[in-house]
């Protein structure tokens, strides 16, 4: 369990707690609606892979993602203070990774396994009146 579906558990908890109260529970449920809109924003649905926040944005001319981690993402760090979290229920959470890379085969292919597999180019499909005075076939 990430940080994200941590935060996503309390937002259930707390709606179902608002829903139960005898006052009025609007105030409550309208918190958790908010609270909901947040994590669909800073998901990782939208990344190519599940360990970053899509909610963070890029930045440089790689278009890093901001927050590497969902976990380190600062507003649902702040979603999960509101939310009553430890130092300890944090330090407990899975941490998504990157995918690792596929291994690569052992050989690579060099500059002279590519120009043997493309074909010599020949001159002898040039039309007659494209040629000039100097043309060899």
């Amino acid at each position: 369990m990430d940080l994200h579906t941590w935060i996503t558990q309390q937002v259930d908890a707390t709606e179902a707690e608002g829903r139960a109260m005898l006052i009025d529970p609007t105030p409550i449920l309208r918190r958790c609606e908010a609270d909901r809109r947040i994590l669909a924003i800073h998901c990782s649905e939208e990344v190519g892979y599940s360990a970053a926040c899509g909610g963070c944005g890029t930045e440089g001319d790689c278009d890093d993602w901001i927050s590497e981690n969902l976990n380190d993402c600062p507003i649902l760090l702040a979603l999960a203070h509101a939310h009553g979290i430890t130092p300890d229920t944090l330090a407990g959470l899975d941490r998504p990774q990157l995918p690792t890379p596929q291994p690569r085969s052992e050989r690579r292919l060099g500059l002279g396994d590519i120009l043997t597999a493309t074909n010599p180019i020949t001159t002898s499909d040039v039309p007659e009146a494209l040629r000039g005075p100097r043309w060899k076939p």
